[in-house]
């Protein structure tokens, strides 16, 4: 079974809508940029369009930072970036009250998280009292502080990045806080010809820093990104395919291997990744193919596996080969 999000949505799919073709030119305008992640980029697409948030994970340089950046420039959206590390505060995250002079009172002061797309980088580098600052604004979208909330520009998305292979100076996140992540994309190593084609660029004078000169402009906007979280809204899901993300779900908690199985929070998810997929390969309802595309990024994150399993080199990626494999397709 091939590895979800690697393909591009199906070629014989009806006309697109606008907002379709919206979504296909931004596509198209991260690859200047980025090459061969088309895969992960569709991924974000699909958090967008569910207002949901991404945990990328791949080793470093290849261009996880990079694919943020870009999709915030294609997209018309203000997007900022934080660079986790121990010593960060959570009012450096969200922004805190500080005394002004001048006005003679207490002003707040918004951190980063006051944008559109934030890039959360190496997230796993600062302590959990860090990390939890962002438990609220992931899931309310808004911050409290001093009494006052104070909600977050729409639309908001959270794009978190860690390295698996090092270990050393990072805090695991919490399981909370797994959760509050719709989708964790794994970010490949290129092929050959990639990498061939990311050297051609450079030696050509391509400078990641300068995503002008690339030529990437903006395609599409907010606008653009209601009418397609609309048109998702409006795609059809039988009671054979619900029953199916149910007992996908309901089977990773019945797996020996698993000590925390897919929550209901997780069948939710897994529902609406679905509904973006279908809609984005231009059908108007879900398949059971639909549902199977999504399993694996949208629930990957959620199994906390038993520690004999871990000692038995037991991963999510096999736990959810066997369920895919053992749960009845319906028809």
């Amino acid at each position: 079974m091939t590895e979800p999000l690697t393909t591009e949505p199906p070629t014989t799919a009806p006309a697109a809508e606008p907002a379709r073709e919206a979504l296909g030119r931004l596509r198209a305008e991260v690859a200047k940029a980025v090459v061969g992640q088309d895969g992960v980029v569709a991924g974000l697409l699909i958090a967008l369009l569910c207002r949901g948030h991404v945990l990328l994970e791949g080793p470093p340089g290849v261009a996880k930072t990079l694919l943020v950046r870009s999709l915030g420039a294609a997209l018309e959206l203000e997007m900022k970036r934080i660079q986790f590390t121990p010593d960060l505060m959570p009012g450096d995250v969200t922004g805190s009250v500080i005394y002004d002079p001048r006005s003679a009172d207490f002003q707040f002061r918004p951190g980063p998280v006051f944008t559109n797309l934030l890039l959360a980088d190496e997230i796993n580098r600062t302590p959990p009292k860090t990390q939890s600052a962002l438990l609220e604004v992931m899931e309310e979208r808004q911050v409290s502080a001093d009494g006052v909330t104070r909600a977050l520009p729409e639309p908001f998305l959270v794009a978190a990045t860690q390295n698996p292979i090092e270990h050393e100076g990072t805090y695991p996140l919490p399981e909370a806080q797994v959760d509050r992540f719709l989708l964790k994309l794994t970010v490949p190593l290129p092929g050959r010809d990639e990498e061939l084609g990311v050297l051609r660029a450079h030696h050509g004078g391509f400078d990641p820093r300068d995503l002008g000169a690339v030529g990437i402009k903006a395609v599409a906007g907010a606008a653009d990104l209601a009418a397609a979280r609309a048109a998702v809204g409006r795609i059809t899901v039988t009671e054979p395919v619900l029953g199916y993300i149910v007992d996908l779900c309901r089977a990773t908690r019945a797996t020996p291997s698993v000590e925390l199985g897919a929550s209901p929070r997780g069948a939710t998810s897994l529902l609406a990744t679905a509904k973006a997929w279908a809609w984005l390969s231009g059908r108007d309802h879900v398949t059971p193919d639909d549902v199977k595309v999504m399993a694996r990024p949208t629930l990957r994150h959620r199994l906390r596996l038993t520690p004999e399993a871990e000692l038995e080199n037991v991963t999510a990626e096999s736990v959810l080969d066997a369920v895919l494999a053992s749960v009845p397709t319906p028809r």
